[in-house]
């Protein structure tokens, strides 16, 4: 793919990882904890956002490699103990980074199938590429191991000894991770892959398209 492509797909995942973590410090904003906003995590200025590694080099180098495009970014602080709803309020929470990666995707393959004006040129490239970051975002970050937002969800349906497990596992979660990718990357893009196409399915029959 050429540097142009690159540079798209890099202003892409700025603006989606920047909405993704506002997101959940919105939301835990609204659920009683505001201690996103007292970082100053509540803003749309991705420095505040961004990891190096999980926001930049790791989906730059799955775009360049031709592969599903994934990453995360700097954790927004929350403090479930000032949450309401407790660990349901925490699975809102981490669900409202994923839902706006979604609605994006959503967003951007509802604009560039049903305005023609948008459906050719740069504007489809960038379109096309806020639909296939976006969703791969999603996905990626629905993977149900800590310190993913899958996780909270998980955690939440969970007894008492597994959510045990899942907190002893909060650290080595990211390690964990990479192991899985670079041990199983074909199984583990495959699987993404199939996700993805079943997300993209649905939204083509949301649009009617």
């Amino acid at each position: 793919m050429n540097l142009l492509g690159g540079v798209i797909v890099l202003g892409v995942i700025v603006v989606s990882m920047a909405l993704h973590e506002l997101a959940h410090g919105y939301v835990a904003y609204l659920l009683g904890d505001t201690t996103a906003k007292e970082d100053g995590r509540l803003t749309l200025n991705p420095l505040q956002h961004l990891d190096p590694v999980m926001s930049v080099i790791l989906p730059m180098i799955s775009f360049f490699l031709g592969g599903v495009v994934f990453g995360g970014a700097k954790p927004v602080p929350v403090n479930s103990r000032r949450l309401r709803g407790g660990v349901w309020g925490m699975a809102l929470v981490a669900l409202a980074g994923p839902l706006t990666n979604f609605l994006i995707a959503l967003v951007a393959l509802a604009l560039g199938t049903k305005v023609p004006a948008l459906s050719y040129g740069w504007s489809a490239q960038v379109l096309s590429q806020f639909v296939v970051v976006n969703l791969g975002f999603g996905v990626f970050n629905l993977i149900p191991i800590p310190p993913l937002d899958g996780s909270r969800v998980l955690y939440a349906l969970m007894p008492d000894g597994v959510r045990e497990l899942m907190d002893r596992m909060e650290g080595a979660g990211i390690a964990i991770i990479y192991i899985l990718i670079l041990l199983g990357g074909g199984i583990f893009t495959s699987m993404m892959t199939g996700a993805i196409a079943k997300v993209l399915e649905l939204f083509y029959w949301i649009l009617g398209v």
